[in-house]
């Protein structure tokens, strides 16, 4: 039986480059695997685009309200579905993979980020850590030399905590940090919540 799989990391962890590269892969041997994007990522418009400046076509570009079953019905002979950006899926499209898996018995490989700006799982991600078969965390390096796990948001150059979980422009940047520096890079000058807690807890 198929499974579903969920490549997690932070920002550079390379994971649009594992979704070229593993496409390449099954469509150089002649089979086909399907490239899926949510829609929502503007970014690259109907590509997905590594920071190394790798990029290929998508097949699919998934809006919030479709039914990716119904798309699946115009191809036939699919090997593998690889997803980017996986955080933007919807619950009830996650659900649709599972089934696809389970029923149609076709691998789906999803990559995608676990947290956002404020640690926060985004929608697709939690559904995947519920649902999927295989977990796997890919490795990006925060500044200081350590594992980062979470993704910082800058916005003219300067950290943010406050703000859209989706945010797609010109202006906003992304460091991956790991929890030391997320900490007092991010959270003790910007979050309120955690300022709070901080001079409760270890100033007095």
């Amino acid at each position: 039986m198929a499974k579903l799989y969920f490549n997690y990391g932070a920002m550079s962890a390379g994971k649009t480059i594992e979704v070229i590269t593993t496409a390449y892969k099954y469509n150089s041997k002649g089979m086909k695997a399907l490239i899926i994007k949510p829609a929502i990522d503007t970014k690259g418009g109907n590509f997905v685009c590594s920071r190394i400046g790798m990029s290929q076509k998508v097949d699919i570009l998934l809006k919030s309200d479709d039914n990716l079953i119904d798309y699946l019905k115009n191809y036939s002979d699919i090997t593998c579905l690889i997803i980017d950006e996986a955080q933007f899926l919807t619950e009830k499209q996650v659900l649709e993979l599972v089934i696809i898996t389970k029923d149609w018995n076709i691998p789906a490989i999803c990559y995608g980020l676990k947290v956002d700006f404020q640690g926060k799982l985004f929608t697709g991600s939690e559904a995947l850590i519920r649902y999927a078969d295989d977990l796997n965390e890919l490795v990006s390096i925060c500044a200081c030399g350590k594992k980062a796990r979470f993704n910082a948001r800058k916005v003219n150059n300067k950290y943010v905590f406050d703000g859209n979980q989706i945010l797609i422009g010109e202006d906003e940047s992304y460091d991956p940090l790991c929890e030391t520096c997320f900490m007092n890079k991010v959270l003790k000058p910007y979050s309120k919540q955690f300022q709070a807690i901080y001079d409760k807890t270890v100033k007095e």
